[in-house]
């Protein structure tokens, strides 16, 4: 769908300072009459004088005159709200006036809610970078003063159109303090001042524990929104959306990394570990539990940016920016558009949230599991897929040494201990195993040599046939050379194929 951008000019001057926080408009041919509905109408609360002028003014913009329509005589439209994660920060090309000097709402045009597939005659996004919660709820607070509370934004689209999907990706600016902690860890690196692991890793469990009932409260307010418009709650979807990882330790295996320096990846090797295996899979943890407990659709999209994270070879985040355009010199929002979503890591949004609009799913996961640059959404929650494998004569778990997930890292037989090096999910559409250090990781024969003796490694994930498996009852075999069978030899050596012959140590369960 072709759809042209507009943005809403009030001719009210009352309430011209809204302008910007009535969110991007764009427009496209009328989806048609299978997107009108046909549920019996129910009237909407009247909304205070201050917005009710606001939702006039952009209803005669839409349709040429200010009154309300009835919810199957108004255009479609899909919304986003939450933070910098979805505003578009990060991508470089941001709409007036959320650029500053006064507002850094930072929203672009090609934002995910602009981009999907999903059929909708206007998009609005609404979300605004650095928001937390309380710029959202109803009864919040404005982040700047031509910006409306989100919840408000969304009772004045909800009026005027008949919203499709509310999608909402907000936490991170809570107790997590996502950016912040971001910010010292590079600032800990640039000056050589140790690791930041040591400080934030004690206490993250309890920021995330902290934030979860906030965004959920928030959920829950996004369906009064709804319900005080008019709407049913089975009229549209409202999803909650997970955060990805920005970055990881993989990215020397990138064949043009040209240094941490150039491409933005500032920060311990060790941090980057931390972030993409314990940060973020809690905070997505919390996110899937807010969902759960709302009634909303989840989608996880924690591993969405695995092989593509910042300095990697197709990288759909922006690494280490700093924007010296702005007069003033440098300040904290000169460094404001660092780690978030590129206009690609937008695309891949818009990719994943298409899929999951037309699935019927209530919880779904995406990433790009063979490198193609292409998402893939699944019907599973990662957390629920990826078990360890134990050997039967040994008792040890297949186990990726030392938790490396570089290129050629060996595959070993370890004492079990439940850690993510020891996590693995089989693909049985696509026969691949994958390593939940990243899903950008594979079980691999190193060079396609099928041959007794070989030993195994985990390689970039590419759908080669060097590593596509077959479970066969209890034993893993390569599927170009089935007579051959993953076996573990004593305890803590490599695992290497060997001829099939039925013993404990070929079987794993």
């Amino acid at each position: 769908m072709t759809r042209t951008r507009y943005r809403l000019r009030w001719p009210i001057a009352a309430v011209a300072a809204a302008a910007a926080a009535l969110g991007s408009l764009t427009a496209a041919a009328p989806a048609g009459a299978a997107d009108t509905g046909t549920r019996a109408a129910v009237a909407s609360v009247p909304l205070p004088p201050e917005l009710e002028a606001i939702r006039a003014a952009e209803a005669t913009k839409i349709y040429g005159s200010p009154e309300e329509r009835p919810l199957d005589q108004r255009k479609t439209g899909l919304i986003s709200l939450g933070d910098s994660e979805i505003s578009g920060e990060g991508v470089g090309s941001y709409e007036p006036p959320t650029n500053g000097p006064t507002n850094w709402c930072h929203r672009s045009p090609d934002a995910a809610i602009h981009r999907t597939g999903i059929a909708a005659d206007l998009t609005f996004n609404v979300s605004c970078s650095g928001a937390y919660t309380g710029n959202i709820r109803i009864g919040g607070s404005k982040q700047y003063a031509d910006e409306l509370v989100q919840s408000d934004n969304l009772a004045v689209k909800a009026r005027n159109t008949r919203i499709k999907m509310v999608l909402l990706v907000a936490g991170a600016n809570d107790d997590l303090q996502f950016g912040p902690v971001m910010t010292d860890c590079v600032t800990r690196y640039v000056l050589s001042q140790g690791t930041c692991e040591p400080k934030y890793a004690p206490g993250w469990q309890a920021r995330v524990d902290a934030l979860v009932p906030k965004v959920e409260q928030t959920v829950r307010d996004l369906r009064t929104v709804m319900r005080d418009a008019g709407y049913a709650d089975g009229d549209y979807k409202l999803v909650v959306m997970g955060y990805p990882s920005p970055i990881g330790p993989d990215f020397y295996d990138n064949p043009n990394f040209p240094g941490k320096l150039s491409c933005g990846g500032m920060g311990y090797d060790s941090d980057t570990k931390w972030g993409r295996n314990v940060a973020v899979p809690a905070f997505e943890r919390g996110m899937r539990k807010v969902a759960a407990s709302t009634g909303a659709v989840y989608l996880d999209n924690s591993r969405l940016f695995h092989g593509h994270e910042v300095c990697m070879e197709d990288t759909w985040a922006r690494g280490l920016y700093i924007d010296l355009s702005k007069p003033g010199g440098i300040d904290e929002n000169s460094t404001r558009q660092s780690f978030h979503p590129n206009k690609s890591g937008h695309a891949a949004f818009a990719s994943c949230l298409t899929q999951l609009y037309g699935s019927g799913l209530r919880e779904a996961s995406c990433a790009d599991v063979n490198s193609s640059g292409t998402p893939t959404l699944f019907p599973l929650a990662w957390d629920d897929v990826y078990k360890p494998l134990r050997n039967e004569a040994t008792g040890n778990c297949l186990d990726v040494n030392a938790s490396e997930s570089a290129n050629g890292t060996a595959v070993l037989g370890w004492d079990c201990h439940g850690g993510r090096n020891q996590g693995w999910w089989y693909d049985s559409a696509r026969r691949t195993v994958h390593t939940e250090l990243t899903q950008d990781r594979c079980l691999d024969v190193p060079g396609a040599a099928y041959q007794a003796g070989k030993a195994l490694i985990v390689w970039n994930c590419s759908g080669a046939a060097n590593q596509k498996f077959v479970r066969d009852g209890a034993t893993i075999r390569p599927a170009a050379a089935t007579g051959l069978c993953l076996t573990q030899g004593a305890a803590k050596e490599p695992v290497r194929l060997q001829t099939c012959n039925g013993s404990a140590n070929q079987k794993f369960a």
